[in-house]
């Protein structure tokens, strides 16, 4: 998704967010009730202090936690750079994914997008 799309669909988003190079945005293993697009900056996906992904503008991560029962993290987020965020609420998730069906198809493509880079990290 590219970060114009981010924030057009994110626009009436609940909060705009910055964090630093290193601050945690959030633990593997907690609840989590919110996603996020990147505005700008880049985010490592981490797994018992291992990086497994690194991702950037235009992304979107955190909506596993929105869409299982268990709200439960399955990575840590950590800004690699300076980032700015958009943080979607799990209500707004829902309220977009039912009203906005592009926002589905959005959020989709860019975990498919992502999945692919993981699956083939020599092509991206």
């Amino acid at each position: 998704m590219s970060v114009i799309r981010t924030v057009e669909l994110f626009s009436n988003s609940d909060e705009h967010l910055n964090f630093q190079a290193g601050e945690t945005i959030f633990k593997s293993g907690v609840v989590g009730r919110l996603m996020y697009g990147i505005v700008s900056g880049t985010v490592e996906l981490q797994i018992d202090g291992e990086t497994i992904e690194t991702i950037e503008a235009g992304d979107v991560f955190g909506e596993g936690a929105l869409v299982h029962p268990h709200h439960l993290r399955a990575s840590t987020a950590i800004a690699k750079t300076d980032c700015q965020l958009i943080a979607v609420s799990d209500n707004r998730f829902k309220f977009l994914i039912e009203n906005t069906p592009m926002f589905a198809i959005e959020v989709l493509q860019s975990f498919s997008d992502r999945l692919q880079r993981f699956k083939h990290p020599q092509a991206a």
